[in-house]
């Protein structure tokens, strides 16, 4: 599954730099690069999050991951051509996806149940439990 499309890259890019990436040689976008590029923003995206526990592809998909999938497609389409703005981004991107998969950043949606919790908590009323009354 694609988390973003032609349309995302063009609105969040502009369509002439979005053209100049990925132009076919008769002035339209080649929709096959296009492609290419989402796919592997979407398998690199679900690398780092099926690390963290989440059931890949992500459904729904969050707004910051559709944010971060442009800019690692995008990163793509430079190929060994990136400004160091798009190299950022694309920095930035891999960051929070490695936060993800360590589980210090959630996503707001539903993560694998892998069986373990650390347990139950039980109250107990009218029982000291530090001499003296506490704190």
């Amino acid at each position: 599954m694609s988390y973003i499309t032609l349309q995302d890259l063009t609105r969040r890019f502009g369509e002439s730099e979005i053209l100049a990436l990925a132009d076919d040689g008769t002035g339209q976008v080649d929709q096959e690069e296009i492609d290419r590029a989402i796919e592997d923003a979407g398998g690199e995206i679900d690398g780092y999050v099926a690390g963290g526990g989440y059931t890949v592809p992500l459904s729904p998909v969050p707004k910051i991951v559709a944010s971060y999938a442009c800019d690692i497609a995008r990163y793509r389409l430079y190929d060994d051509a990136a400004t160091e703005q798009v190299t950022k981004r694309y920095e930035d991107a891999i960051r929070f996806l490695r936060m993800v998969a360590k589980g210090e950043v959630l996503l707001g949606i539903g993560i694998e149940d892998g069986g373990e919790t650390a347990g139950t908590v039980e109250f107990q009323v009218g029982r000291r439990v530090m001499p003296g009354g506490g704190f």
